[in-house]
């Protein structure tokens, strides 16, 4: 266990995703004025530790405490509430309530899709969180389903949308450039992308890619590396699949709309979700499904939209105090700093600005943007998965084809042109103490026409190595055998023919006697000549 401040230990950690680390931790005693929450001892609590490049960066851990008011309350049914925040040392950290339950990304997984009707009334709470968000000026501009939390109870599942507070903690100028989007590619909206100025549109564009994916099981767009995938979300449109029904597949081409003024408001959004969900049901009246079908009507853009910290038009006014100006007024007018340049009728009114820094001014050495966009989504996103490319259709690495060595063509001689007309030689001015040779005035060389290189020599052949000869140039399958065949034939008739005239086979066969028979003559032939060589 490890002590987050004097009030939380952490017990075990729950999940790590691209800011920090998120433990299941319990509560020592009770916090004091500074927290939303003051909870009570031995209550088990969720923090989220972020990373040390985060809580290293003197930007964050500014916005981490200027924003403290704005992320405590934010509060709604369906946010994921933060109850206190931590800065202790090199610490950064959010205390927010425990949700017992899987996140949306890994029930998909698990469970497969939800039907249209259930995908559009669990989209419509995710709008409602959105709406309350927009509200307060807060843009979460990584709305995916790794980001909402399934709340399960007795009265069903309930989902909450969490990472309000990375989201705003990010726009920090030390990690955040105009050029650059937070998010991840698969959920980024096509303004992000480009590095243009984002309002809350950018969640509504979240919310509809969300809204595919719940009914089909898939982001409309994918690729094999993120920047195909980012090529996608600006010029590709999504294909629509055979089972969202009419209505539903108008409110997901008003949210993915290329074009942020074109798509609806998030609470707009939800009102349009909800007439869906009642129409497409399966005991919808006639009045809902003409309600639903006219969902067109209900999602209206919203005319003032939030903007993003961070973005031209989106930062507060600035207000040049004095030396001893006391509280903070709003609503006080800006003072002027006095003029420091030279006074004067003629004096030029317009001041010298100091030096641009690097990455804030047009320096053509800066990394391209979306070099920039390319680190920024590989840094950020969670969600990373390794897969074999092949390098022939990897559009970021390009390998040049192998060009054929060609034989060289002899060159032909140019006409001879002196480049250097002669000069009257003037002698320098040398020191006495040094005597050098005088240079020779200079005088043009006769043309000689280039030597053109001899043409290559042919390899001598190889000599051929000596076989024997063959008599059966001529390969026939088969023939190995028969030839085998045909010498068997062959001694088998000679010997059959050796034995029919050498052996007294034939007047065996003309005597017509047995072959006990002529055995027995022929035992008693050679007794007979034995017992006569015995005598003698």
């Amino acid at each position: 266990m490890r002590p987050v401040g004097s009030k939380y230990l952490l017990e075990e950690p729950l999940g790590r995703g691209a800011t920090g680390t998120v433990w299941r931790a319990s509560q020592r005693e009770t916090a004091g004025a500074e927290a939303a929450v003051p909870g009570q001892p031995g209550e088990t609590v969720a923090i989220k530790v972020l990373k040390e490049e985060l809580a290293n960066d003197p930007d964050v851990v500014m916005r981490f405490l200027r924003e403290r008011s704005v992320l405590l309350r934010l509060t709604h049914p369906n946010i994921v509430r933060t109850r206190d925040l931590v800065v202790e040392g090199d610490l950064l950290a959010l205390v927010m309530d425990l949700v017992e339950g899987p996140d949306l990304h890994k029930y998909l997984r698990e469970s497969g899709p939800f039907t249209p009707a259930a995908a559009a009334l669990l989209t419509a709470q995710i709008a409602d969180a959105l709406a309350a968000s927009h509200a307060d000026g807060v843009v979460h501009r990584d709305l995916k389903p790794a980001n909402v939390l399934l709340k399960q109870d007795a009265s069903g599942m309930h989902p909450m949308l969490t990472d309000f507070g990375i989201a705003r903690l990010a726009d920090s100028p030390g990690l955040t450039r105009t050029q650059e989007f937070v998010g991840t590619p698969a959920y980024v909206a096509p303004e992000s992308a480009e590095g243009r100025p984002q309002t809350s549109a950018v969640d509504i564009y979240g919310a509809g890619i969300l809204l595919y994916e719940l009914v089909t099981g898939r982001p409309p767009f994918a690729g094999g590396s993120a920047l195909e995938v980012l090529h996608q979300h600006l010029s590709a449109e999504p294909r629509r699949p055979s089972t969202v029904p009419d209505p539903l597949w108008t409110v997901i081409e008003r949210c993915l709309s290329k074009d942020p003024d074109c798509r609806p408001s998030a609470e707009n959004l939800a009102r349009g979700l909800r007439a869906v969900a009642d129409g497409i049901g399966v005991h919808a009246s006639a009045a809902q499904i003409a309600a639903a079908e006219g969902v067109a009507a209900l999602l209206a853009p919203d005319p003032a939209p939030a903007p993003v910290p961070g973005t031209p038009g989106a930062a507060d006014p600035t207000q040049v105090l004095p030396t001893n100006a006391g509280a903070y007024d709003p609503s006080a007018a800006t003072s002027v700093m006095p003029n420091t340049g030279p006074q004067g009728p003629n004096a030029d009114p317009t001041a010298v600005m100091p030096p641009v820094g690097h990455n804030q001014g047009g320096n053509p050495d800066e990394p391209h943007p979306w070099q920039n966009q390319m680190r920024a989504a590989r840094d950020r996103n969670d969600q990373t998965q390794v897969q074999y490319l092949d390098p022939s259709q990897d559009p970021l690495r390009r390998r040049p084809q192998r060009q054929v060595a060609r034989p060289q063509q002899p060159q032909q001689p140019q006409p001879y042109a002196p480049q250097h007309q002669p000069q009257p030689y003037q002698p320098p001015v040398q020191p006495r103490q040094q005597m050098q040779p005088q240079p020779q005035p200079y005088a043009p060389q006769p043309y000689q026409p280039p030597q053109q290189p001899a043409p290559p020599q042919p390899a001598p052949p190889e000599p051929r190595r000596q076989r024997g000869p063959n008599p059966n140039r001529t390969r026939i399958p088969g023939l190995g055998c028969l030839k085998g065949c045909l010498v068997v034939l062959v001694i088998l008739f000679i010997a059959s023919w050796l034995v029919w005239e050498l052996s007294p086979l034939q007047d065996w066969i003309g005597t017509t006697k047995s072959y006990w028979d002529q055995i027995k003559d022929v035992y008693n032939t050679v007794s007979d000549w034995s017992s006569k060589v015995g005598g003698n």
